[in-house]
């Protein structure tokens, strides 16, 4: 896992629901946490574009749902500025279904992953049809 250059935006918090773009059988999830926040005494914790979740998906198969999965998050609808100065945002927040170790559970990713995602995950972007 590599890191992020510049200053990320963080556009989900704790409670956040996000839509899952690959084919594991959840549809959509819930951020419990975001292990290594490291954020001021009691603020809520948030995450951004490739930044590694804990979650419970609430919707889904009746075999996924109500589990507790680990998750990246590849696409977020708040703005944030790469290092060339160019501001990027997407249509939904989407996030990709990993192990604790960060191989990609499914086999198939649908839509596209934000660069930022790929270039720190390499198992996604192996797996994501296209990267933005």
């Amino acid at each position: 896992m590599k890191g992020i250059a510049g200053h990320q935006i963080r556009g989900l918090q704790q409670e956040s629901e996000i839509n899952v773009i690959d084919n594991t059988g959840a549809k959509v999830i819930s951020i419990i946490t975001v292990p290594d926040y490291h954020g001021v005494s009691r603020r809520i914790p948030k995450a951004g574009v490739g930044d590694f979740v804990i979650a419970s998906v609430t919707k889904g198969t009746p075999p996924m749902r109500r589990q507790i999965v680990y998750a990246v998050i590849v696409r977020q609808r708040r703005p944030y500025r790469r290092p060339d100065g160019t501001m990027v945002s997407f249509e939904d927040n989407a996030a990709v279904l990993v192990t604790e170790t960060g191989e990609t559970k499914g086999t198939d990713i649908k839509g596209p992953v934000a660069r930022e995602a790929a270039d720190r995950w390499p198992r996604i972007a192996a797996t994501a049809n296209t990267i933005v």
